[in-house]
């Protein structure tokens, strides 16, 4: 097999404007971010040093006791809404009247994790995904109503925030200092049972096992860095907490080797310190703030070591850089090997991808890297976004741009053309939200909102984020199909 069908796809540096965000730089990094204020998982004192997993006496008690009240069972309804026309009513009183709305109900459930004593929980997003409606129970069985902070597709994570103040935040520890063989537990709530232990040894670390891209929209870029343990994890499981002996949060569980659904040998959770980048910009933007390092990348095979003379299997191959950008404007070139990201050394594209996925655009990052030649080399690059631009986009500009889970590009000349139609907007992206929850998907064209023309995105999105009332969208299919939604908001 061409050892280019190996390649994995990694940042794309400039995609064409098809999303014409305007970035403009956010308030001084001097300045406390919303998320600095409310995570008090940092300054939560974990057990001493006693409890180490290097101990073969390691008592597992303490670090049970310090997590139980942190994880939370999330409960989920699911509501598809479908949308019959009356094509007779429509005749003579216009579009959408005399429709009927038909709704299938299901529901879901799974885990989260408090990393805020004011309500902040972080879980998986494919937890949520789908949901109408969320229901956090904490481990004194009390409820609450859950809204969806924000949500990345790309690490499975998602953030929600229950009212109320007083909530035990969960330590939080350093997934980097995390060895092979180190005990951890994990704790969630499988088959609906309250807060329950199970442990295990770290296994592996940064395990890519393409589950993501399977889950994930065309726009999504995944990265996937798993710890790898064999704690039994079963699917109530995820979005709960693996954690340390010394009760510090390393993980959250996120998906299980089985073909049966139920655990079966080997489980999987996103790093915290990964995590931790996640709910931060969740939490400040509503978005992640991702930086690219605009490269082709791929795991260095044996293959690949001898058809390009490598002397050795260590670090991540570069098979093509983009023009334009991060990498391209730091003078990397096509062949060569990426050894090191910062101090840290990367042997896979997934570590590769998790230290690059735990940085902002308008970061700067030292690479080291072995040329053709094989001289190894220092070069300093700043990350950007998908858009090519350095700068963070401000929360304001984002609402501009982002509605109910979705972000929006405009037709194309060509797409309107095509279409027969001279306005209209499409689903660039869809995470967890309402416009998910519909069963909308990206690529949908949204030409009318309560019977007005939809012209720009900007117009589209202050439209849906202002309303408070029922809605009517009149979309198109890519192929050109028309039809209705009707929702409430």
């Amino acid at each position: 097999m061409n050892y280019l069908s190996y390649l994995k796809i990694f940042g794309v540096g400039i995609l064409g404007g098809t999303l014409p965000l305007a970035t403009y730089v956010v308030m001084n990094t001097s300045q406390s971010k919303l998320s600095d204020q409310v995570i008090d998982g940092n300054r939560i004192n974990a057990l001493p040093t006693s409890f180490s997993g290097m101990d073969p006496n390691v008592d597992f008690t303490g670090a049970s006791e310090n997590t139980i009240n942190s994880v939370v069972h999330v409960t989920t309804k699911v509501v598809q809404t479908t949308f019959q026309r009356d094509i007779f009513q429509e005749f003579f009183y216009g579009p959408g009247a005399g429709g009927r709305e038909f709704k299938q109900y299901g529901s879901g459930a799974g885990s989260g994790v408090i990393v805020s004593s004011e309500g902040y929980i972080v879980t998986n997003n494919h937890v949520i995904e789908n949901a109408s409606e969320i229901e956090v129970i904490l481990n004194d069985n009390s409820k609450y109503s859950a809204k969806v902070v924000g949500a990345d597709p790309a690490t499975d994570i998602a953030v929600l925030k229950i009212e109320g103040t007083g909530f035990q935040p969960i330590p939080l520890g350093n997934s980097d200092d995390l060895k092979i063989g180190e005990w951890v537990l994990a704790v969630g709530n499988p088959f609906n049972l309250t807060s329950t232990v199970t442990a295990g040894i770290v296994s592996a670390k940064a395990r890519n096992i393409n589950l993501l891209s399977e889950r994930s929209g065309k726009e999504i870029v995944p990265i996937e860095s798993f710890i790898q343990t064999d704690a039994a994890v079963n699917p109530g499981n995820s979005g709960g907490a693996l954690v340390n002996t010394k009760g510090e949060l390393v993980g959250i569980n996120t998906a299980i080797a089985s073909q049966t659904g139920s655990y079966s040998g080997y489980s999987f959770a996103v790093p915290v310190n990964l995590v931790q980048k996640v709910m931060r910009d969740l939490i400040d933007y509503g978005i992640v703030q991702r930086g690219y390092l605009g490269v082709q990348i791929s795991d260095i095979s044996q293959e690949i070591k001898e058809k390009n003379k490598l002397p050795n299997l260590k670090g991540v191959f570069v098979a093509k850089v983009i023009e334009d950008g991060s990498a391209d404007k730091a003078g990397l070139k096509d062949g060569d090997v990426i050894l090191k990201i910062g101090n840290k050394e990367v042997n896979s594209v997934a570590s590769l991808q998790e230290e690059i996925g735990k940085r902002r655009p308008g970061d700067k990052v030292s690479i080291t890297i072995r040329q053709k030649d094989g001289d190894e080399e220092i070069k300093e690059l700043v990350l950007r976004n998908k858009e090519g631009e350095t700068t963070l986009v401000s929360k304001e500009e984002i609402k501009k741009n982002v509605a109910l889970g979705a972000t929006f590009a405009e037709l194309t000349a060509k797409e309107k053309k095509e279409l027969n139609i001279s306005y209209g907007v499409k689903i660039k992206t869809l995470a967890a939200g309402k416009l998910k929850s519909l069963g909308l998907t990206e690529g949908t064209i949204i030409t009318k909102i309560n019977n007005e023309p939809i012209e720009t995105v900007e117009q589209l999105s202050t439209k849906l984020n202002g309303m408070n009332r029922g809605v009517l969208l009149e979309i198109m299919s890519e192929s050109g199909k028309k039809d209705y939604v009707g929702f409430g908001l």
